[in-house]
């Protein structure tokens, strides 16, 4: 398979980011990464290739960049609000749904930590994802604000299509009490919900930059990401 990858612009492409996908000749899946609160680091970049190499054309939009924050300072998302990053992802969500290798109707998005949670706002706003891979979503037991008016949990009974969630006992910022109520709030959107807990594991265990890093944890949730957006989108 051939591969292409680069850097994108928001001069050249109109989105800051990075993008890799399998060449090819008839339209295929996609995907959008919702990065993590490093912003798009090189093992986000990595991340992006991994999915690539399985056949999706992924794009990771770097947040920081469309809110004019410098690249990876990640105190930007202290004052923007979850509206404001719905309204940036819509934009990369639309580059990647009419770029000629995609197929509109096959693409998903995925979260890590913060990118998870944000994630949720966005799929609950937007029915043409078809699925949502949610990587420990950092959730908190908290009352709505001016940035943050809706709580996830309310959030996740609009979706409209399947999920995959992954978290862990020692996650240290989801508890296992909040972890408990998003789940409940999954499965009452009534749509396909696989729910991954593992008891070993802490908050960034897939993230090879974060601090819990653990590669069998990673690998193994690895596996089932694949199976499930293989199900969900089909990969050629």
């Amino acid at each position: 398979m051939k591969m292409i990858n680069r850097d994108l612009s928001s001069d050249k492409d109109g989105i800051p980011g990075y993008l890799a996908h399998p060449e090819r000749k008839e339209p295929g899946p996609g995907i959008m990464i919702v990065h993590h609160h490093y912003g798009v680091t090189g093992n986000m970049k990595v991340k992006v290739c991994d999915y690539a190499k399985l056949g999706y054309t992924t794009v990771v939009p770097d947040l920081y960049k469309m809110l004019g924050a410098a690249d990876g300072v990640h105190e930007a998302q202290k004052s923007t609000s979850d509206g404001q990053f719905v309204e940036i992802l819509s934009r990369a969500w639309n580059y990647l749904t009419t770029r000629p290798e995609v197929d509109s109707k096959r693409c998903a998005v995925v979260g890590y930590c913060m990118g998870g949670r944000i994630g949720i706002h966005f799929v609950a706003a937007t029915p043409s994802a078809r699925a949502f891979v949610g990587y420990y979503p950092s959730v908190r037991d908290e009352e709505p604000s001016k940035l943050r008016p809706r709580h996830p949990n309310d959030a996740a009974k609009d979706f409209k299509c399947p999920s995959q969630i992954f978290f862990g006992a020692k996650d240290h910022v989801a508890s296992v009490a909040v972890q408990q109520k998003l789940m409940a709030s999954f499965q009452a959107n009534g749509q396909p919900l696989d729910w991954h807990f593992f008891h070993r594991a802490g908050h960034g265990f897939a993230m090879a930059d974060g601090e819990c890093y653990d590669p069998g944890l990673a690998d193994h949730a690895w596996t089932l990401v694949a199976d499930f957006l293989g199900r969900e989108l089909g990969n050629g």
